[in-house]
């Protein structure tokens, strides 16, 4: 059998899975010992945050977190009255504990390591100079009539400043709603106008890649008769000498700033204050503002910072992710900087100027832990393995997997080349709702399968449920969709305006839980692996085939870059499966002088011998690119509507980072399946 065989036989039988243990020299290696020192540590952990949850996280919140004033209760209300609330009556402030407890502690330890897009502006920001940036910046909201509970739109690229506008907002009790710097106008407005913003917060212009973009030109035409916005803050990233102010509504940062005081109050807020707005994109209708509560999350991203990535104050945690995404919110700033650990911010990309970027980060500030998605890693799988070894980066102890399941193969990869067999990886599962992470290993104490998320994290009342019966699966070696059985501290309280989409989509589906929206199994030792959203999830003839394992097959070919499967009506047997292929730039099977059928007939064979006659696609679609979001996420949702001949259909592909291929996908599919009845 070959390894890919083998491999594949892992994801497809999760009781064979091997067990890795921590590493030795993972223990041998960070500045400490591990929080949690093995299995039995973090059963008992575990099995208390689950059974006395007020106890458990009543300590974790006074541990963790300065209160301005104590809470009185912990935890209060149910899933299914969608009513939940944690540390109640509490009085924080999220900027005192991101920034001025540690700047009154220790002002010149980083906190910022800003990774600009040209390494030749690369800066790095002390907590104490972060703590006059904020003051100031809150300072310039205060005085346009910024006050808690306003809503503030952020649309900046990955700088910095962008933690800085962030961190002035909470100090004020303003909402920050962040927005991706690389959306579209009319994506801005959409997200401006529902969350009813009253200032906005940008740059003159932004640069990725090497390239140019020209974002106050996006913010102009987004504006475009929107009465809300009274004020812009515009931040000089270029310092362009063509950029349009309007008077009375456009002033330059850096102008404002001058005229406040290096230190502003924090404004104590309640614990179930929102903190933040991050819009997600359903499959229909306008995006939703996911609201997150200050209490309650912070606590969450402090905890699964600390226990997961098992992150000491002396370390560097490089997130390669952009604060337009919850990986971003979460691990790049509130997580660290709760901790007063130093995150490297990183505006550039993994190919930029040369795929040795990431390594280069790494080596330059000896950055001991990792988070990057999996569509990052298969790039430079594919494209820039070789840039690896040029650099030192022995300084790693901890790789973290983000944004969809990671396959075994590449984890395998991962573990190798990255973490050179010295090592834990962390493959986390979560989601904008949850917060911070729901399952994942914890360093130095979880032992790790290849492709599986592991166990729950403190808190996570996890369980399989039937998707026909809507029954809980209590035993072990089962299959179905993922849910949680009692609330956490950092789930989302509600979406903006629309309390009752909120209690629609995550309580209703299976009552007294909270529904994920993910299929996922859990093995004979209870660990979870998690098979994609379960509309990701085909049924053939009764068969419930996982789109992961089917697509696992078809990248396991080598004319195969990715792939991308999603379940249509079929009339015989319930939901046919259709699979969108990528193919890598050099194609054996081109040289030779087969025909594109020969490979649909080659990979449809693939898929048979791998899994079963039951797995097989009933159509391949060969595409130059799969439609991805910002976060690298495949848009499933759109190949299935294309699919089904419903492409007038498609909804807000506002978060997609490609939408120029969704046109010639459609194409694909409308040629593919008449040469096929033609035939």
């Amino acid at each position: 059998m070959t390894t890919e065989n083998i491999e594949h036989k892992i994801v497809h039988e999760a009781r064979n899975a091997p067990v890795h243990g921590a590493p030795k020299h993972f223990f041998n290696s960070q500045p400490g010992p591990s929080y949690i020192k093995d299995m039995a540590q973090y059963k008992k952990m575990y099995q208390q945050s689950i059974e006395d949850p007020e106890a458990f996280f009543g300590k974790m919140a006074t541990d963790y977190l300065y209160w301005d004033k104590p809470f009185s209760k912990v935890k209060y209300g149910s899933l299914e009255n969608a009513d939940v609330a944690w540390f109640l009556n509490g009085e924080l402030n999220a900027s005192y504990n991101c920034v001025d407890r540690h700047a009154f502690a220790n002002p010149d330890k980083p906190a910022l390591i800003y990774e600009a897009d040209s390494e030749r502006e690369n800066r790095i920001i002390t907590f104490g100079e972060l703590l006059t940036q904020v003051c100031k910046v809150a300072g310039v909201l205060k005085s346009w009539g910024v006050k808690k509970g306003d809503t503030v739109a952020i649309y900046m690229p990955m700088i910095p400043e962008a933690i800085v506008a962030m961190l002035a907002c909470v100090r004020l009790g303003a909402i920050h709603s962040v927005i991706f710097a690389g959306f579209s106008s009319g994506s801005l407005k959409d997200r401006i106008v529902d969350a009813g913003c009253k200032v906005l917060i940008t740059c003159d212009e932004g640069r990725r890649g090497g390239k140019t973009i020209h974002t106050k030109k996006l913010v102009d035409e987004g504006l475009n008769g929107v009465d809300s916005v009274s004020h812009i803050l515009v931040f000089k990233r270029t310092a362009s000498p063509n950029i349009p102010m309007k008077a009375g509504r456009d002033f330059w940062w850096h102008e404002e700033c001058e005229k406040q005081r290096s230190y502003l109050p924090p404004t104590p807020c309640n614990a179930e204050d929102p903190l933040f707005l991050l819009y997600t994109s359903g499959s229909t209708g306008s995006p939703k503002g996911i609201v997150h509560t200050t209490g309650g999350y912070l606590l969450g991203a402090a905890l699964t910072t600390r226990y997961v990535f098992d992150i000491h104050p002396e370390d560097v945690l490089f997130t390669a992710g952009d604060v337009g995404w919850i990986t971003g919110h979460t691990y790049a700033l509130y997580g660290p900087l709760v901790l007063g650990t130093a995150s490297i911010i990183f505006e550039s990309t993994p190919g930029y100027p040369d795929y040795g970027r990431y390594w280069r980060i790494i080596e330059r500030y000896r950055a001991t832990h990792f988070y990057v998605a999996p569509t990052a890693l298969r790039v430079i799988k594919r494209l820039g393995e070789a840039e690896i070894a040029k650099y030192d980066i022995s300084s790693l102890r901890v790789l973290g997997s983000v944004g969809e399941p990671i396959s075994p193969d590449l984890w395998e990869w991962y573990n190798e080349k990255i973490g050179q067999n010295n090592c834990v990886i962390c493959d986390t599962m979560w989601q904008t709702e949850s917060g911070s992470h729901l399952i994942a290993p914890l360093a130095g104490a979880t032992p790790t399968k290849p492709g599986s998320a592991t166990l729950p994290f403190f808190g996570v009342h996890a369980a399989i449920i039937d998707p026909v019966t809507g029954i809980e699966l209590k035993e072990n070696d089962v299959e179905g969709v993922l849910a949680i059985k009692s609330s956490w501290p950092s789930m989302a309280r509600s979406i903006w305006n629309n309390h009752a989409h909120y209690i629609n989509t995550y309580m209703k589906p299976y009552p007294g839980f909270y529904f994920t929206g993910d299929g996922a199994g859990r093995d004979h030792d209870g660990y979870y692996w998690i098979r994609g959203r379960v509309d990701d999830v085909v049924n053939v003839s009764g068969h419930r085939l996982s789109t992961a394992e089917i697509e696992a097959s078809l990248v396991n070919n080598d004319c195969v870059s990715e792939a991308a499967v999603v379940g249509i009506h079929d009339e015989l047997t319930g939901q046919a499966v259709i699979a969108f292929v990528q193919l890598k730039k050099q194609l054996p099977i081109e040289e030779e002088g087969a025909s594109p059928d020969d490979l649909r007939r080659e990979l449809i064979l693939q898929v048979r011998g791998e899994i079963g006659p039951f797995a097989a696609p009933k159509t391949i679609i060969l595409v130059r690119d799969l439609p991805k979001t910002r976060s690298g996420k495949i848009m499933r949702r759109i190949l299935r509507k294309v699919a089904s001949n419903e492409a007038d259909q498609l909804g807000d592909l506002s978060t997609l980072a490609n939408q120029d291929v969704v046109p010639a996908i459609i194409d694909a599919v409308n040629i593919q399946f008449f040469n096929a009845k033609k035939k």
